[in-house]
């Protein structure tokens, strides 16, 4: 897997301002298709999307 271009708390902060400008709701597929460079550093530092997003919601 390539690294990703941004720190895990970077990452952590695009989540989360993408989960406020989208009113709460933030979807893999559309994070995916719009921001997959956020998706794939995302992945890279946690298990999964879901885990991303509730760190990032904490």
């Amino acid at each position: 897997m390539q690294q990703p271009l941004e720190s895990a708390d970077t990452i952590l902060t695009q989540i989360k301002q993408l989960f406020e400008e989208h009113g709460g709701q933030l979807s893999k597929k559309d994070v995916k298709k719009q921001h997959p460079e956020i998706m794939r550093s995302a992945l890279y530092y946690f298990p999964s999307w879901e885990h991303a997003l509730t760190k990032a919601t904490e």
